[in-house]
C-alpha cells in the first residue's frame, strides 16, 4: 500500500523513523539528523551548476540541464544506492531542502523502477524550523535539573546512570574541559548538535510528559559547540543536585576518564605517533591554562606531567599523574567551582554521593 507524503514532524522525530537526504554532500555537512542518511541526486558540482542555470535562466532551464547531467550511468547508480536504503527501511521518508524539486524527482524515479516512497513536506528547512521552535518550548515547560559537583565527582558517569536525562557532552563529543577533547578531535556540527538535543527534549516530552529533565552543568560552551540561548540561560536558573566525593576518588576517576580511557583510542587512532600526539593531547591542553594556572603551578604540574606520560608509556601506570591532578583540583578547579556556585546561588535540591543521587533522581523524576 502506497504511503502518503508527512508533515508529521513530531512523528518523525520521536519514533526515530530513518530518513533518506537527497540533498547534496556540502549542505549534509552543514546540518542534518540523527537519522538521516545522505544519498544525494546531485553532488556539490551539479548541484552548483545548475543552481547558476535555475538563477539565470528559470525552473524548467534548471530542469532540463539536470536531465542533461542525469546520464544512464548516473541514474543507475542513485537507483541502485536509493533501491538499498528503502529496502532496509521500508517505513521511511525522504527530503530534500525544500520538499520540492529534487524530492519529488526522486520519488519520480523510484516509481519508475516500482518503488513508491514518501517524501517529508516542507524538507529540511521546514523540519530544522520545527525543531528550533519545539526546543525553545521544551525548555520552558520541562522542569530541569542541573547535575552539578566539583570537577571529577563523576557527574557523566552518574548522570547515564538515570532514566531521565540528556547527555550535552555525549552528542557534542566533548567532556566540557581544556581536557575534553577525544583522538580525533572531532565534534559534530553545531546545527546537528541542537539538532539532536532538540530531539532528546523532544522525546522526552513525548514519553514523560510533565517530569523533569536531568542534564549536566555546563558553561556556555562544549569545547567548539555553543549552547543555544535558550536553553542555557534555562540551565542557569534551574535548581542544582550537588554530587560529593573524596578528593582521592575524584583524582582517581580523572585519572580513569582522561588517561586510562582516552589513551587506546589514541593508540588505535594513531599508531607510530601515538605516544606523541598523547602526550601533546595532555601537554597542550595544560598550557591552555598556564595564565589562569600562574607561572609556578603551571610549571610544578607541567613537570609531574611530563615524568608520568613517560611512566605510563613504560608500564601502563596512571598513579604518578594524580600529584598534578591533585594541584589542578585544589588549586585551580575547586576555587573556581566554588565562586561560580557562590556567584549564582542556585536553588539545591540534593547533596551527596552517587549511590544516594541516583535513589533521589529516580523518585524525584518519578513523582
Amino acid at each position: 500500500m502506497t504511503r502518503a507524503d508527512s508533515a508529521d514532524y513530531r512523528q518523525l522525530f520521536s519514533h526515530n523513523v530513518a530518513l533518506l537526504d537527497v540533498r547534496a554532500p556540502v549542505e549534509f555537512a552543514k546540518g542534518a539528523f540523527p537519522n538521516s542518511t545522505n544519498i544525494p541526486l546531485l553532488d556539490d558540482q551539479q548541484r552548483e551548476i545548475i543552481g547558476k542555470r535555475y538563477k539565470h535562466a528559470g525552473q524548467d532551464e534548471a530542469i532540463r540541464l539536470g536531465l542533461k547531467l542525469a546520464s544512464d550511468e548516473v541514474r543507475a547508480e542513485r537507483l541502485r544506492a536509493w533501491r538499498v536504503f528503502c529496502e532496509a527501511n521500508p517505513e521511511g521518508y525522504l527530503y530534500c531542502f525544500r520538499g520540492g524539486l529534487r524530492s519529488r524527482t526522486t520519488q519520480q524515479w523510484l516509481r519508475e523502477q516500482g518503488i513508491d516512497y514518501p517524501l517529508v513536506q516542507g524538507g529540511y528547512k521546514a523540519m530544522r524550523r520545527f525543531l528550533i521552535d519545539d526546543l525553545e518550548q521544551a525548555v520552558a515547560s520541562v522542569p530541569l535539573v542541573c547535575v552539578s559537583g566539583l570537577t571529577g565527582v563523576g557527574k557523566t558517569r552518574a548522570l547515564k546512570k538515570t532514566r531521565h536525562h540528556v547527555d550535552l557532552e555525549g552528542l557534542a563529543n566533548h567532556r566540557g574541559s581544556a581536557f575534553g577533547r577525544d583522538a580525533l578531535d572531532r565534534q559534530p556540527a553545531v546545527i546537528d548538535w541542537e539538532n539532536g538535543v532538540s530531539i532528546e527534549f523532544l522525546r522526552h516530552r513525548q514519553a514523560f510528559p510533565g517530569r523533569p529533565l536531568l542534564v549536566e552543568d555546563e558553561g556556555r560552551r562544549i569545547g567548539r559547540i555553543g549552547v543555544p540561548d535558550c536553553l542555557y540561560e534555562m540551565m542557569l536558573k534551574a535548581p542544582r543536585v550537588i554530587l560529593s566525593v573524596d578528593t582521592e576518588t575524584r583524582i582517581r576517576l580523572i585519572g580513569e576518564d582522561y588517561i586510562l580511557h582516552n589513551w587506546p583510542r589514541f593508540a588505535q587512532v594513531h599508531g607510530a605517533s601515538a605516544e606523541t600526539e598523547f602526550s601533546s593531547f595532555v601537554l597542550d591542553n595544560l598550557q591552555r591554562i598556564q595564565k589562569r594556572l600562574g607561572g609556578d603551578r603551571y610549571r610544578q604540574v607541567r613537570d609531574c606531567f611530563a615524568q608520568a606520560l613517560r611512566t605510563f608509556f613504560s608500564n601502563g601506570e596512571v598513579s604518578a599523574f594524580y600529584p598534578g591532578i591533585q594541584i589542578l583540583l585544589e588549586q585551580y578547579y575547586d576555587p573556581m567551582y566554588r565562586y561560580q556556585i557562590e556567584t549564582k546561588k542556585p536553588k539545591i535540591l540534593f547533596e551527596g554521593p552517587e549511590a544516594e543521587f541516583l535513589q533521589w533522581a529516580e523518585a524525584y523524576c518519578s513523582d
